[in-house]
């Protein structure tokens, strides 16, 4: 398989990047997406030229580290695929491809296909845990949990943190990840003691990171690899808004809703 590769190559965060041309030859259907970069880096190295810097990690889909644009879609143009687990064969002979890193103001690129995700976990920071030290793991079933609430939570744990919704979001928004996050713990009893100041803290966090606010366009979840559904944006509304009144240690904060 033979395939143009338009990659764009930043240096440095300061530095001005640029779309670089590679044709490549030999591809073959069964490699993943990673795996013809490294392909290509690997002759690029041959040729004493600079590799192509990108993100990766398990290569399982797990981890949530790969992520790059390819032809104006993050992860690819296989829905519900990491971009670690796409492989060639959803490409065509003679396919040209852009390849370039999430855009989102919240992301800023350090080198070519790298940018700084490190903004996601300032929002976890803030509140993406349960506080209370419960000891060891308790025994199955020893705490009831309605069956809705557990499948819905599970659906949200999904997330992997890679950050396709921001960079499919026209408004660069994390509503989707931060909503994720939020219910996983939110919808299960352990979760209910700190649930509405959670959710005050991590959509603060969200909004002084430099994230965009959510217009509901819905881009975020058809770019998810995990399917994380858009319904769970509304559940962070709701506490969102009744967080002042039910939460008395932030009765005092003034912020707008997302």
């Amino acid at each position: 398989m033979k395939l143009t590769l338009f990659i764009w190559r930043q240096a440095s965060p300061q530095a001005r990047g640029r779309f670089e041309r590679y044709d490549m030859d030999g591809v073959n259907e069964e490699m993943s997406f990673l795996e013809m970069l490294d392909v290509l880096n690997e002759r690029l190295v041959e040729q004493g030229k600079d590799p192509v810097a990108f993100d990766h990690d398990c290569r399982e889909g797990i981890c949530g580290m790969c992520g790059v644009v390819i032809n104006g879609r993050p992860h690819g143009p296989r829905p519900l695929t990491t971009t670690c687990q796409l492989h060639m064969r959803e490409f065509n002979d003679g396919d040209v491809l852009y390849i370039e890193p999430w855009r989102a103001g919240a992301f800023p690129v350090i080198k070519d296909l790298i940018v700084d995700r490190s903004a996601l976990d300032r929002v976890i920071e803030a509140g993406g845990y349960i506080s209370v030290n419960t000891g060891s793991a308790p025994d199955a079933h020893s705490i009831p949990v309605n069956k809705d609430a557990a499948d819905a939570a599970f659906d949200a744990a999904a997330c992997i943190g890679c950050g396709a919704c921001v960079a499919a979001c026209p408004n660069g928004s994390a509503s989707l990840f931060v909503a994720a996050k939020l219910s996983h713990l939110g919808l299960l009893p352990q979760g209910q003691p700190e649930r509405f100041r959670r959710t005050l803290n991590m959509v603060q966090a969200m909004d002084e990171k430099g994230f965009g606010y959510c217009t509901n366009f819905g881009e975020c979840q058809e770019a998810c690899p995990k399917g994380i559904s858009i319904s769970f944006i509304a559940g962070m509304n709701r506490d969102f808004l009744k967080a002042p009144f039910l939460s008395k240690e932030n009765k005092s904060k003034k912020m707008a809703p997302q």
